[in-house]
């Protein structure tokens, strides 16, 4: 594991990409220029997201739990994922940040088959939702297939299988903050972060979530640069939209990371 570490200051945060498995220096960058975050991140999975042990986050937490009294998990897409089963399994996180979420575990990215799930702990699979290999995109659409119309599908083809694949939102003592686009198309973020504000609130637990009707997938957080979408999937919104719901996000990452919000 190579960590990327920048910044210094009493909170720690450990930022985790989606699929794109890349390390986010620029975010780290930017998160650190804010003054009083440590910010870190490494490409956390193999080939893909596959099988991916929780246990392996353990040592990055720890090392950064071990620099600053706050510990905060940030991801995105199956990066968030991630970090909302990691707020689940870990009291010491302060807060999780969960950008375009999902609230189930979906299978393994592999293209081996049977599927298999994207997690284990224990050494043993999570409940996950399957893919289904028939599906395909509309063949008269124009443009990167958008994804969006998959996962719905399989909420709905496999939806004995959802209850369980449910990610344990309602153990997260930290805060958790949520953003997602309403014109997200590679998954229903919007939909998915409704369920965990609505689970985490019949459990008593309050959750912030922050949308934009015009953003996609993706999102910028102020002094970022966007990096441009891959063209082998449609990811909906446009780079000033995704910014525009990154500046609505700022007010409530400023204050999950302890930093006083600012007028900008």
């Amino acid at each position: 594991m190579t960590l990327h570490v920048v910044g210094d200051g009493p909170t720690g945060v450990l930022v985790l990409a989606g699929s794109s498995g890349r390390v986010e220096v620029d975010r780290c960058d930017v998160l650190a220029g804010l003054g009083g975050v440590v910010a870190a991140s490494y490409r956390w999975f193999g080939e893909s997201v596959d099988l991916v042990p929780l246990e392996s986050f353990d040592e990055p937490l720890a090392l950064l739990h071990e620099r600053c009294e706050r510990l905060v998990v940030l991801g995105t897409s199956r990066g968030a994922e991630a970090a909302l089963l990691l707020g689940a399994r870990h009291a010491e996180v302060d807060a999780v940040v969960a950008l375009a979420p999902t609230d189930v575990v979906w299978a393994s990215l592999a293209s081996e088959r049977p599927q298999r799930s994207s997690w284990t702990s224990g050494g043993e699979p999570l409940p996950f939702v399957p893919y289904d290999d028939d599906w395909a995109p509309d063949p008269g659409a124009t443009g990167p297939p958008a994804f969006l119309g998959l996962y719905e599908h399989c909420l709905e083809a496999y939806a004995d299988r959802v209850p369980a694949a449910r990610l344990p939102v309602e153990r997260i003592t930290g805060e958790v903050v949520l953003a997602a686009g309403e014109d997200d198309r590679l998954w229903p973020a919007c939909d998915f972060a409704d369920a965990v504000v609505a689970r985490r609130e019949a459990a008593g637990l309050a959750t912030t979530l922050v949308t934009h009707p015009d953003a996609g997938h993706r999102v910028v957080l102020p002094g970022e640069t966007p990096v441009a979408a891959p063209p082998v999937r449609a990811y909906g919104g446009s780079d000033e939209a995704d910014a525009a719901l990154g500046a609505l996000l700022r007010p409530h990452l400023l204050r999950v990371l302890g930093l006083s919000p600012t007028p900008g």
